[in-house]
């Protein structure tokens, strides 16, 4: 039983230490059902999860919710309020070196593909 507990610690150690680095600065310009939208992703991974901040140029920051990464998968939540609703973004997507291509689902109205690029 020791054996199995240390076996089981150690690959979960394994998998948070092979996590992607996404700590830093992301940029993506995506069209979208209300026009061009330009966001700055401002990030820090802390052990396996994601905390931060989504910059929309025309909103201004919103704190991630709900961040995790495992591996190079990613997800995050960014909660807007538009016209006075709440509304749940999903991001859902894979890190590979400087670009994260990123699933985008606005509630239930859209979803839809980006790719956001690291801040050099």
């Amino acid at each position: 039983m020791k054996i199995v507990t240390f076996t089981a610690l150690t690959l979960a150690f394994l998998a948070v230490a092979h996590a992607a680095d996404i700590s830093g600065k992301w940029r993506a310009e995506f069209d979208s059902q209300i026009g061009q939208q330009k966001y700055t992703y401002d990030l820090k991974v802390e052990g396996d999860k994601i905390i931060g901040q989504a910059i929309s140029d025309q909103r201004g920051p919103v704190e991630i919710k709900e961040g995790k990464i495992s591996g190079d998968d990613v997800s995050f939540v960014e909660m807007a309020n538009i016209q006075g609703n709440d509304i749940r973004i999903e991001y859902k997507g894979k890190v590979t070196g400087d670009e994260m291509k990123l699933v985008r689902k606005v509630g239930d109205f859209a979803s839809y593909e980006i790719v956001a690029k690291r801040v050099k």
